[in-house]
């Protein structure tokens, strides 16, 4: 399974905007409103006192409501694809917006609800959202609260690697202009039941081996710690989702083992992978006692996957966690780029999630 990033297919809203780079306009003019986060960021405080986000992983959100018929977006971010929806609407995508303003304006005066979604996926990158802004005669509207959380880790399945691409022949700029995090089934089964979610996930990566034995002494278990994809800020905030759901096995799986790697045979490796996958969704159970743990798997690589995470649910049991399953899925179309779950494909695993969570009762 070979790395992986983005396209969008969307309609624009018919919104009057104006997109101003470099220009700012003066704290007198604008205030900052209050905006809810979903996914994880590091929060910044700008020399005016605002707040600022930094984020690296998939699939990160920022909501806001206000009363007013104007809104000014401030980024700080040449590397990534947002789509903006406002009251419901369909998404206006913004691409690549580097450091400047973003204005929505000719809004109807009145109630308004925006939510700003990041659908890129830059492993080697961080960008700032800083925020939305309006006039100093708009007032902000409290947003509702969610019921419901749910957590997504994996690979590039998770991510939505090249899910809107018409082939499965991608480079690696269409690879990026063809996935569309939003569009993977992760956030597809979290506003089915309008729950916050965060998705944790970076292509290529395993729980001990990745894509081909790439990037060796590298791990999503590694990575997973920390706030963005560097090793520097341990992520601490107090997300505890009601329901995990974790694919990780593609790429420790999908290819034969180097002579250079540390398993002399794939029992060694998927023993490996089993003792690593216990151990992590163990440390993840002890911070979220009351969570729910949903284990994906395809039927790729003759039943390999399956088969070894099986093993790791029949362990948890034994081992005294109960709440914890698998779905097993096969009968993708895969034809996103390098042979990926396409938009499809997601459309099918989230109705796989949706229908497990209902008929389960897991939400009551």
């Amino acid at each position: 399974m070979k790395r992986a990033a983005l396209h969008i297919t969307s309609i624009c809203l018919v919104i009057s905007f104006i997109f101003t780079p470099n220009l700012w306009a003066a704290p007198a003019q604008l205030k900052q409103l209050p905006a809810h986060v979903g996914g994880r960021v590091v929060v910044e405080t700008t020399a005016e006192g605002d707040k600022a986000y930094v984020y690296s992983w998939p699939s990160v959100y920022f909501e806001t409501a206000f009363k007013g018929n104007a809104l000014t977006l401030k980024f700080d971010d040449d590397q990534n694809y947002f789509q903006l929806i406002v009251d419901n609407g369909e998404p206006i995508i913004i691409k690549k917006p580097g450091k400047g303003d973003y204005q929505l304006q000719n809004l109807q005066q009145g109630k308004h609800t925006v939510r700003l979604e990041k659908i890129t996926e830059t492993q080697n990158n961080t960008g700032r959202f800083l925020g939305f802004y309006t006039p100093e005669k708009s007032k902000a509207r409290a947003l509702p609260k969610r019921k419901y959380s749910i957590e997504f880790i994996g690979d590039s399945f998770t991510v939505g690697y090249g899910n809107t691409s018409p082939s499965r022949e991608c480079t690696t700029e269409e690879v990026f202009a063809t996935t569309n995090s939003q569009l993977s089934f992760g956030p597809l089964t979290a506003k089915e039941f309008n729950a916050d979610y965060q998705v944790n996930a970076s292509s290529g990566f395993g729980v001990v081996r990745n894509y081909n034995g790439t990037s060796p002494g590298k791990s999503l278990l590694k990575l997973y710690p920390y706030t963005l994809h560097t090793p520097t800020a341990i992520y601490n905030a107090k997300w505890q989702p009601q329901v995990i759901v974790i694919g990780l096995g593609t790429n420790d799986f999908s290819t034969p083992l180097n002579a250079n790697e540390p398993w002399k045979t794939r029992a060694d490796l998927q023993k490996d992978y089993v003792a690593h996958y216990v151990e992590f969704v163990k440390s993840l159970q002890q911070k979220n006692p009351k969570a729910h743990f949903i284990l994906m798997a395809s039927d790729q690589t003759e039943g390999e996957i399956s088969s070894q995470v099986g093993r790791v649910v029949a362990t948890l049991k034994t081992d005294g966690i109960q709440k914890v399953d698998s779905i097993l899925f096969n009968s993708l179309d895969y034809k996103g780029c390098h042979w990926h779950p396409s938009a499809k494909d997601d459309k099918w695993l989230s109705g796989l999630l949706i229908s497990y969570l209902k008929n389960n009762k897991i939400w009551k």
